[in-house]
């Protein structure tokens, strides 16, 4: 486990969530917003975890984490990404329509953002963000984050809206 909130739990991915993964990959406000994975089976999602996040927990520490609520039902992904095209380590998230407007996302990266702050060496985390996706991007203006201009996504030749925050860290009492 990587942390929990009131509602949520948020730990690594594994191979036994490849199911889920596959689900939420190609459900339609996915592929709008974030893109096509080309995950089209269980085992192209199995091959995403272990080659995405599974990966990135052995090379960075962090990566993106699964979101259950208190039932230990899987409802999104947030967490940190280092990306080949960025400079800086950048906040995701996704989630399954059903639990769109519930405070799920602020949630998970509230605590995301918090454990940051507290167990890595991270002093920013940036976001981007399709220009069209006002969700995405109210959520991140109530986080804190503060837009930083235009990045292109190299793989899909597209410019999405960049954010930033500064992390502090708690001062040790």
């Amino acid at each position: 486990m990587i942390t929990q909130t009131t509602r949520l739990t948020i730990r690594e991915l594994q191979l036994k969530d490849a199911a889920f993964a596959l689900r939420l990959y190609n459900d339609p406000s996915f592929l709008q917003h974030i893109g096509d994975k080309g995950v089209r089976t269980v085992e192209d999602a199995e091959k995403n975890l272990q080659q995405g996040a599974i990966a990135s927990y052995a090379q960075h520490g962090y990566g993106m984490w699964l979101v259950e609520d208190k039932k230990r039902q899987a409802i999104g992904l947030c967490g940190l990404i280092k990306r080949d095209f960025l400079a800086e380590t950048d906040l995701g998230y996704a989630y399954l329509p059903e639990f769109f407007g519930q405070g799920y996302a602020y949630e998970a990266a509230t605590a995301v953002l918090a454990y940051a702050a507290e167990h890595t060496a991270l002093k920013t985390v940036v976001a981007i963000v399709s220009p069209a996706n006002l969700a995405s991007k109210a959520l991140l203006q109530k986080l804190g984050f503060e837009q930083d201009g235009q990045v292109l996504v190299p793989d899909k030749n597209e410019m999405v809206d960049f954010y930033r925050i500064y992390l502090t860290k708690k001062p040790d009492l």
